[in-house]
């Protein structure tokens, strides 16, 4: 459930139309007003000291290297930022290890190896006597990497194109020979790898997949698709990535019954190696405190301005900002540890909660930023995303707060009225900030540190949509040097408030108006359901709630938990507290216990812990997940030894939408059989 409020309406419930007018009252703070959670000369400081311009130069460094996990332009990148760390004051600054050959485990994650590429190119071939000779260069790594695939091999062939459309049944190849052909692809590499190649004997692969599904996808036939093979096969294919307007040039072509001739040469493969994570810190006062990670993913295809060189940059530019007020007293250093992380994505994360169990215990929240510097010709919409049912915190209503301030203040700035934070870069735009407090989402590394294997509150900043995600036009034009300031100072104030700077009352204070709004819109989503659908939601949404309030005490000195309490109350008994759905049977009563040496969700990065342990004989008799990618998520979170199935199922209900009893006992018995749970016996 979202918490804006626009165009809610009052239903038939009195008491829900009042808790909407308070919502509606209480939601934005007025512009000029003192900031949330920090105090006004903290915020003055933070806004002088941050620099969207300085961010910016900082992302078109990064943008210059086509960053693949493990690679030697990973490692450049990873350099530069660790260099400009290092010489703004950053403490510890330095690179973590972890060794990754594709049969090493961190947690559910199987390493991938170190993948580079030194040479690639694809060139359309016309006829020379007997021959052929090169005509027109199609692609280039050298000069724009994303053409090729990551994880091709080395390989060298010229031969005819078969167009396969998808390719992903047997029935695209009907009446095709592809035996040592290169076929042209709608499909993502990976995704018919080993039909095309593995089955039918295909050369290599061009593919023209599209971008992921938006208002925009399609309206831009030049854009070029990073594009992904399998990382595990051997001794593996290659793959070049061509625009959309190349293949339909290519389809009349061949339809016309021309024979197209393509000469492809790579040089390209695994290596030795590893994940190499930068890592760095701003010392707190009490080392038993714990620590606040700042996270994102460094890695992608050049450039990757917004997806992620955004999110790096951006927690960089937190991270030397805090580091000179704090250095040179201009603000009070912090009692928690604030540390930065820069690995590759998920994988990175997985490696580093499971390869250092002591940094992972230290973690008292995280607050990850993936794509969060797209400017108006991408059409992001910057968002604020919640923690899950799993693991309500007062961390998403920080974060909340901070952000409605900052859309208040840019949006009086932008009118023309009274501001003390507009916010501005120089070089950036001057209009309001309009976020969007989102409820959650996977898609990141925030899934990994939520994953109940580690129970680590974690803050998710990103923009969605945007059009040039993955693409050859994810380019430092398209991002925003005054967005990026305005999110660093989110972060950068967000960070502080946890660790240390507020309060129990002052975090209370901003976690109340969010329970009021999100009360407001779970009675709208509440009169749209049966009525014993309505009272399981009524009462999984006091339970999150009163979790919600629980949590505070984790990051501040608090008197007040018992008030808050009471006051949630009062309001569950003015909407009505519902009731739990009542399920009957022995499924419905088994309890669960994680296995605590499988640590992290059923689906990683690039591998499916999953799918893994169902192939092979036996596989038929397993059920797979609902089709539902946040309920597989979260079912096995909620497993906690003693919840039973019916609870986890009313749970996912409520948060997520329509799941039936079988559909989430199945799925548990499922991780039951492959040891991921284990069942608990009564006494």
């Amino acid at each position: 459930m979202e918490e804006n409020m626009s165009g809610q309406s009052c239903g038939r419930n009195p008491a829900f139309a009042l808790i909407v007018a308070l919502a509606c009252a209480i939601a934005p703070a007025r512009a000029a007003e003192d900031p949330p959670l920090i105090d006004r000369s903290v915020a003055d400081a933070l806004a002088q000291e941050i620099s969207g311009e300085r961010a910016y130069r900082e992302l078109e460094g990064v943008t210059r290297h086509h960053r693949m996990r493990g690679s030697l332009q990973f490692r450049a990148a990873a350099d530069h930022l660790a260099e400009s760390l290092k010489a703004g004051g950053l403490e510890d600054v330095r690179f973590l290890d972890f060794p990754a050959d594709g049969k090493i485990f961190y947690g559910t994650q199987r390493s991938r190896a170190p993948w580079n590429a030194r040479f690639a190119e694809l060139w359309e071939m016309t006829p020379d006597g007997e021959g052929w000779k090169k005509s027109v260069r199609l692609a280039d790594w050298e000069t724009q990497p994303v053409t090729l695939a990551q994880d091709s091999a080395s390989g060298a062939v010229t031969a005819a194109l078969v167009d396969i459309g998808a390719g992903v049944s047997a029935a695209d190849y009907e009446g095709k020979d592809v035996r040592g052909k290169l076929v042209l692809t709608s499909s993502q590499p990976e995704e018919i790898q080993k039909l095309a190649v593995d089955r039918y004997g295909a050369a290599g692969i061009i593919t023209y997949a599209l971008n992921q599904k938006t208002a925009w996808q399609g309206d831009d036939a030049s854009l070029l698709r990073w594009a992904h093979l399998d990382s595990f096969a051997r001794p593996g294919t290659f793959a070049f990535a061509v625009s959309l307007e190349k293949a339909r040039e290519f389809q009349k072509r061949l339809a016309g019954g021309e024979t197209i001739m393509l000469s492809a040469k790579v040089d390209a493969g695994w290596s030795k190696g590893g994940y190499q994570i930068l890592t760095a810190r701003i010392r707190g006062t009490d080392p038993d405190a714990g620590e606040i990670v700042y996270s994102c993913h460094l890695d992608h295809q050049r450039p990757g301005a917004n997806d992620n060189a955004s999110g790096c940059v951006t927690i960089h530019e937190v991270a030397i900002s805090l580091a000179r007020l704090i250095n040179e007293k201009l603000i009070a250093r912090p009692v928690r540890t604030l540390r930065f992380v820069f690995p590759p994505e998920i994988e990175g994360t997985l490696a580093l909660l499971s390869g250092r169990p002591d940094l992972a215990k230290r973690f008292k929240a995280a607050i990850h930023l993936d794509m969060v510097g797209g400017g108006d010709e991408t059409g992001a919409v910057f968002r604020v995303t919640r923690t899950p049912a799993s693991l309500p915190s007062v961390v998403s209503d920080v974060a909340g707060a901070l952000a409605l301030f900052v859309g208040e203040e840019t949006l009086a700035f932008a009118s023309g009225e009274e501001s003390d934070f507009p916010l501005i870069a120089t070089e950036g735009t001057k209009g309001a900030f309009a976020p969007r407090l989102a409820p959650f989402e996977l898609g990141s590394d925030n899934q990994i540190y939520l994953d109940s294997s580690w129970s680590i509150p974690a803050l998710y900043f990103n923009d969605w949509p945007d059009r040039f995600i993955h693409t050859n036009k994810d380019r430092p034009e398209n991002i925003d040097p005054t967005k990026l300031k305005r999110v660093a100072f989110i972060a950068a104030a967000s960070g502080l408030a946890l660790a240390g700077y507020a309060d129990g009352d002052a975090l209370w204070d901003a976690a109340r108006p969010a329970i009021l709004r999100r009360a407001a819109s779970m009675e709208a989503a509440a009169e749209k359901l049966r009525p014993d659908e309505a009272a399981n939601l009524r009462f999984e949404f006091w339970r999150g709630e009163r979790a919600v309030i629980a949590s505070i005490s984790r990051f501040g000195a608090w008197n007040g938990e018992e008030a808050a309490l009471a006051w949630l109350d009062a309001l569950a008994q003015a909407l009505g507290r519902g009731a739990a759905m009542a399920f009957d049977g022995e499924e419905a009563a088994r309890v669960y216990a994680r296995n605590p040496q499988v640590k992290g969700p059923m689906n990683a990065f690039g591998y499916s812990y999953l799918a893994d342990k169902l192939s092979g004989d036996g596989a038929t008799n397993n059920t797979q997940p609902p089709d539902n990618e946040l309920l597989v998520y979260e079912a096995l979170n909620l497993v906690d030894g003693t919840r039973d199935v019916a609870a986890i199922r009313n749970i996912l209900d409520a948060a997520y939408g329509p799941v039936s009893l079988p559909e989430v006992a199945d799925y548990l018995a499922t991780l039951e059989k492959i040891d991921v749970i284990r069942r608990v016996k009564e006494d």
